[in-house]
Order: C-alpha cells, then structure tokens, then sequence
C-alpha cells in the first residue's frame, strides 16, 4: 500500500474510481438525474480526458494528482514453463503490479478570497467504495498535505457536500474545520456546499 504521483497509464483506472466512488458516496444526498449525468457513459468519456490532461500536461507545476495503490500479486507457479531445449521447468516467479484504489488532487485556490501563493485547494478525495476502511483516504491526505508544504503553502481549503457526513466527519477528524463559506448548486434542487480549510504551516 502507497500513495505515489498518477501516470498516464493510470488514467482509465481513476476514471472508474471516481465514478464507482461518486455513485456509492453521492446517492444518498444526490438528484438521480444529475448522478446519473456525472457518472454515465458521456460523462466517463469527459472525465478520462481531463484526467488525461491532468496528469499529462497539468496547468502549472504546483498541480498535482496523486493515487493510493495496493500491490497486487498474481502467483504464477502454476503455469507451465519451457527451459533450455524445450525442456518443461517449473517456474517459481511472481508477477506484481500496483492497483489504483484512490485519488487526491491539488492546486492554487482559486477562489477570490484567497491568496493562491500560500493558500491551495484540494480538489479531489476518492477511495474505490471496495477498499474503504484500510487507510488509503488518510495516506492520500497526508502525501497531499506533504507536497503543499514543500510548494510553501501555509493553509489549504476544499469544498464539501454540505450532507456528505463521511467526508465531513473524516476531514474534521484530520484538524480541518468550516471556514463560513459556503455555495448553492442548482441540481434539480439546491445543493448546498460548504467549505473547509486547515493551517499546514
């Protein structure tokens, strides 16, 4: 388990996360419709460009995307194998890959009462609703919070669905707190946000 800067190759597997992670942690407090418009086919489609985009060519240096992975492991000692002259030898070697089960990305806060030189935005949090609980959530933070420091930020900020009581409870177990401001959504139904922030000096 690890949190590691995203590669291109790692495009398609945060894509679904995301999706897989707004359809389970979003349904409860979400429209069906605007969900649905989030996470369907077109939308996967637009996410994985933008992703494609955010990791291959980010819009300055002090955006980042990073991944939470669990090493997965695949036993080969199974398979047949052929030695020297085609003679049958037993393997006895493992292959290893990384599985994207997170994501967090971060950048200058753009919002107008902030300074974006000391001040950044976590703009994404997701961990895969099947690997929840493991600690990836918490990882994905603290590499974010890491990196924030040595761009010589002194405070970040991110916006919450004022009802998605697991995020909002996880962050305010991290230190972060309500900073007052808040903003509606038109989805149907308003939908209220509100933003948290946290001292990383």
């Amino acid at each position: 388990m690890g949190v590691r800067p995203a590669r291109l190759e790692d495009v398609d597997a945060v894509t679904s996360t995301q999706i897989r992670a707004w359809k389970q942690g979003y349904r409860e407090f979400l429209p069906p419709g605007p969900l649905e418009q989030m996470t369907g086919a077109a939308a996967e489609k637009m996410w994985r460009r933008q992703w494609d985009e955010a990791i291959l060519s980010p819009p300055s240096p002090r955006h980042r995307v990073l991944v939470a992975v669990e090493r997965v492991v695949m036993d080969t000692d199974h398979w047949s194998a052929l030695g020297p002259g085609g003679i049958l030898a037993p393997p006895s070697y493992e292959r290893a890959s990384d599985r994207v089960v997170g994501l967090a990305s971060h950048g200058p806060a753009e919002d107008p009462d902030l300074h974006p030189a000391t001040t950044a935005e976590l703009l994404t949090l997701l961990v895969d609703p099947n690997h929840i609980r493991r600690g990836h959530g918490s990882r994905l933070l603290n590499a974010t919070v890491d990196h924030l420091r040595e761009d010589g930020y002194s405070a970040v900020v991110t916006w919450v669905f004022a009802d998605n009581h697991p995020m909002l409870g996880f962050l305010e177990s991290a230190g972060w707190g309500e900073d007052m401001a808040e903003r509606v959504l038109d989805m149907g139904r308003p939908i209220r946000m509100i933003r948290l922030g946290t001292d990383i000096s």
